[in-house]
């Protein structure tokens, strides 16, 4: 199989894309700004604007965040589409998870481009406690980092002519 053929796994990175923002748009359009809209006693749907990084890490920032977050969301879209490349044809797990990712990084990063924030709006809590804010990307993100665990924990195999 050729390098690039290996990238056939693109289609559900552009799934996830349009998922996130067909719901991102949704919520834009549908919910009032920082009001929250009940859905069960522990989630709710509201309408946030991320400017900072995961769990809003430098939202207070002066502006300079948008361009360091853009800069890395593209460094990471890179080294992604070059891990797609390298993989071994029965790596679909590892295929799966990095495309994913590269969804939910691409989804966030068209927010941060277009907006100079990313619309958070599914926010779960338990009486006064808030899990920040989050998106169908960050989900997908989230997703792809857990199934990548086992394999970046799987012990490499011992060459045994080495020892």
């Amino acid at each position: 199989m050729l390098a690039w053929q290996r990238l056939h796994w693109l289609w559900l990175s552009l799934v996830v894309v349009v998922a996130d923002l067909a719901t991102k748009a949704w919520a834009s359009a549908s919910l009032m700004y920082g009001q929250p809209v009940y859905v069960l006693p522990v989630f709710d749907f509201t309408l946030l604007h991320n400017t900072g990084a995961a769990f809003s890490f430098l939202a207070a920032a002066s502006g300079w965040q948008r361009w360091l977050f853009v800069l890395v969301a593209v460094v990471v879209t890179l080294m992604i589409l070059h891990w797609l490349v390298r993989l071994q044809a029965g790596q679909r797990w590892q295929a799966i998870a990095l495309s994913l990712i590269l969804g939910g990084a691409l989804g966030n990063l068209h927010d941060r481009i277009l907006l100079g924030y990313v619309v958070d709006f599914l926010s779960f809590h338990y009486q006064d406690w808030y899990f920040p804010a989050f998106n169908l990307a960050d989900v997908a993100i989230s997703i792809g980092a857990v199934m990548m665990v086992p394999e970046l924990l799987r012990r490499p195999e011992v060459d045994e002519k080495a020892t």
